[in-house]
């Protein structure tokens, strides 16, 4: 079996080189990149199955080089890695489309693991939606409506109907809250404590007519999160 390719995007040559040795002990092909020009004519053109991505790079910095590839490459799985930890740069990084953010310094074990994470979830990357059709209802993602049988229109909030998009993208599998703040929010999960997300849920299921003491549409999976039940069709 061929081994996963993970481009790594970082000007200091000894940082990278560790970092290549890490993922080369750890089961991956490492390829190298050492600005930002460079690391992005990289991932366009080698086809990477992941790229970990420094924030402070000559020629076009991280983030430049996140929202280029999320408009080339929406599906590409992408790790930041930084030594800037404030709260406002992994929050940019994760609105930006990155899948994880990861602050220096690191232990090669802990970026393994996080590696290993944002491939497995990246095998259950969401499906391109476009309207829906449930139960009866149809939902109009881009004027974020919900036309039921008997006529009657219920209008989603751009948060709303974002949400809904997710689960659908996603539709049959369970989604974790933690998940859905990261994707839908733009939110790291850790340590974040909220009801934001259950308070929407429950809008969207009013809006859908879907009943919360037996929910047909938005469904809850005990100790796993929400998931759109597998007889939705887009």
């Amino acid at each position: 079996m061929a081994r996963p390719t993970v481009l790594v995007i970082e000007d200091d040559r000894a940082i990278r080189r560790g970092l290549v040795d890490a993922l080369d002990c750890g089961g991956y092909k490492a390829i190298e990149a050492a600005d930002g020009p460079g690391g992005l004519r990289a991932a366009l053109g080698v086809e990477p199955d992941l790229v970990l991505l420094d924030v402070l790079l000559p020629g076009r910095d991280g983030f430049s080089v996140l929202e280029e590839l999320r408009r080339a490459k929406p599906a590409l799985p992408i790790i930041m890695i930084t030594a800037r930890g404030a709260e406002s740069d992994r929050v940019k990084g994760l609105k930006g489309g990155a899948d994880d953010y990861v602050v220096k310094p690191f232990s090669a074990m802990e970026l393994l693991a996080r590696v290993e994470a944002v491939l497995r979830r990246s095998a259950e990357r969401p499906r391109s939606v476009g309207d829906l059709d449930v139960e009866g209802r149809s939902v109009r993602f881009e004027r974020r409506e919900v036309a039921h049988a008997d006529g009657a229109l219920e209008q989603l909030s751009e948060r709303e109907g974002e949400l809904l998009r997710y689960l659908a993208a996603c539709r049959g599998r369970a989604v974790s809250r933690e998940e859905i703040l990261q994707r839908v929010w733009g939110l790291d999960p850790r340590g974040v404590e909220t009801r934001t997300i259950d308070m929407h849920i429950a809008r969207l299921r009013e809006k859908l007519r879907d009943d919360p003491r037996t929910p047909r549409i938005i469904v809850t999976v005990r100790g796993k999160g929400y998931m759109l039940a597998r007889g939705a069709g887009a």
